[in-house]
């Protein structure tokens, strides 16, 4: 079974830990890019009116997605990184699962966060993920082992 890492990262951390797992788990790696990246002000989580901060209070929000895959149907396990904002995941991920027939996909959340949990993270993706098996994600460190990360990702697939 082919493995997917797709992800979005605002600032290079999230990257790393997906390009890290995809080289231990010997999974594809896919980019996930806005449309319009977003600027150091579009991040600025202090600022209520900030573009990070609006899109995560619109539950309708979904900012475009740059580029799509092409062989989405070859993959049946489809690990998805991105960085915890509020709590859940950016929108732009919604609007990545969205694009895709996931039906008997397994969908694994994984995340970087300088201190917050997963939160409600697979209840905001819940919707996002019809008709796939939507597993509990994890928060792991930028600093996160190889090994680490291969016996998480071993011990959710069972290889």
């Amino acid at each position: 079974m082919k493995k997917l890492v797709a992800y979005f990262s605002a600032s290079g951390v999230t990257q790393k830990l997906a390009q890290k797992l995809a080289n231990v788990i010997s999974a594809d790696l896919f980019e996930i890019k806005p449309v319009e990246p977003y600027t150091s002000a579009d991040l600025d989580w202090t600022n209520k009116n900030s573009r990070s901060s609006q899109e995560t209070a619109t539950p309708t929000c979904r900012p475009a997605v740059a580029d799509k895959i092409t062989n989405m149907a070859d993959y049946g396990v489809v690990f998805v990184g991105f960085p915890i904002w509020w709590y859940v995941a950016p929108k732009i991920i919604n609007t990545f699962l969205e694009q895709y027939d996931l039906s008997n996909k397994t969908i694994i959340p994984f995340a970087t966060s300088g201190g917050s949990n997963m939160g409600k993270t697979n209840k905001a993706l819940e919707t996002s993920c019809k008709g796939a098996n939507l597993v509990e994600g994890k928060r792991f460190l930028s600093n996160v082992s190889e090994a680490e990360l291969k016996l998480w990702a071993e011990g959710i697939t069972g290889e």
